[in-house]
């Protein structure tokens, strides 16, 4: 199976709430760029603890790492919801990293796992 992996600072910021539209048209070609030559059918979108592209945890969230969380979360379900639409039958998994693990987000149901002792 190959992999196209596409970083970009903010995650999938770049498709829920990007600050030019150009940043998600970008990301949505290089996405299907990966389809056409190498047949992608799974995206594996992520959010990281603490991402400067949100303000930091401190400044983004005051250090509030519950509702961090719950942002990033809603941020992720956005952005899998707008690449569904956007390719149809793609396949989407999102992902939450803070200090404490890797969060699985359930993308079809209302509410995901969230961090332990949050």
């Amino acid at each position: 199976m190959n992999s196209d992996p596409i970083k970009i600072a903010g995650g999938a910021q770049c498709l829920a709430s990007p600050e030019h539209e150009t940043d998600r048209e970008f990301v949505l070609e290089q996405i299907r760029k990966s389809i056409r030559l190498h047949g992608t059918s799974l995206v594996i979108l992520m959010l990281h603890s603490d991402c400067g592209a949100y303000g930091g945890l401190v400044g983004g969230f005051g250090d509030n790492a519950r509702v961090e969380a719950q942002h990033h979360e809603q941020e992720l379900r956005d952005a899998a919801e707008f690449l569904q639409k956007a390719i149809p039958g793609i396949d989407v998994q999102a992902y939450f990293i803070d200090f404490e693990g890797i969060w699985a987000i359930e993308l079809n149901q209302q509410l995901a796992a969230a961090p332990a002792g949050q």
